[in-house]
């Protein structure tokens, strides 16, 4: 009797050995491919997203809101150009602010002259997001030029946009611009003058002329 269980036991373990074996091995290569399909991969484009935030000193609590930032209308319908409208105004609002602050009595002529030295797209906005190297991360049509102006700067301005949406004030988007564009209202546009035309002469060697009569030697390194 004792045999036949021992038999019977020897017998029953080799039926669950082959059956269960299989369907372990079976789990485990379907978790696998599960894990190749769904986890989330590191593309170059959401690599220079977290190196972005890095530079900027700002972590997003919604990503999704700095990738349309990084989108030109070029290449998607969900875009960043309400963000980048967005963004203007929140650096057009905190600068403003700084302004009054620091003299009450300013006239509106001045006011808007130094808004405009600020957020223009030819000078300062580009410099900005140049050396941020926008041009490099946001995401455009192969027919379009990343290193544009426009598309510098609109992506420039999403960023802020971005950040005001993500963290629900525009405050604290305009102290994060600031800590961005280098120091207080002016300062920033002195410097970006400067990389303007460094980037002017080394981008387009076509042009025949400099601002103010400058050669290209006589144009300081740019300002980092």
């Amino acid at each position: 009797m004792k045999m036949y269980s021992g038999r019977f036991a020897f017998t029953l373990s080799v039926i669950l050995f082959f059956t269960i074996i299989p369907n372990i091995q079976k789990s485990h290569a379907a978790n696998e491919v599960h894990d190749r399909i769904f986890k989330p991969t590191s593309s170059p484009f959401s690599t220079a997203l977290e190196t972005l935030q890095k530079q900027i000193g700002y972590n997003f609590q919604n990503v999704g809101l700095l990738r349309r930032a990084m989108t030109h209308g070029s290449f998607s319908e969900e875009n960043n150009r309400a963000l980048s409208i967005l963004g203007g105004n929140v650096i057009e609002t905190s600068a403003s602010l700084r302004l009054l602050g620091k003299d009450i009595d300013i006239s509106s002529k001045d006011l808007n002259r130094r808004l405009s030295e600020i957020s223009k797209v030819e000078s300062s906005c580009t410099s900005d997001g140049m050396r941020l190297g926008l041009q490099k991360v946001v995401r455009v049509s192969p027919k379009t030029n990343s290193s544009t102006p426009g598309v510098v700067c609109s992506a420039f301005r999403a960023m802020f946009g971005a950040i005001a949406l993500d963290i629900g004030k525009a405050d604290d988007a305009g102290d994060i611009f600031w800590n961005v564009h280098g120091g207080d209202v002016g300062v920033g546009d002195a410097l970006a003058w400067k990389n303007e035309c460094y980037w002017l002469v080394n981008t387009h060697s076509e042009l025949s002329f400099m601002p103010y009569n400058l050669n290209a030697d006589e144009l300081p390194s740019p300002i980092a």
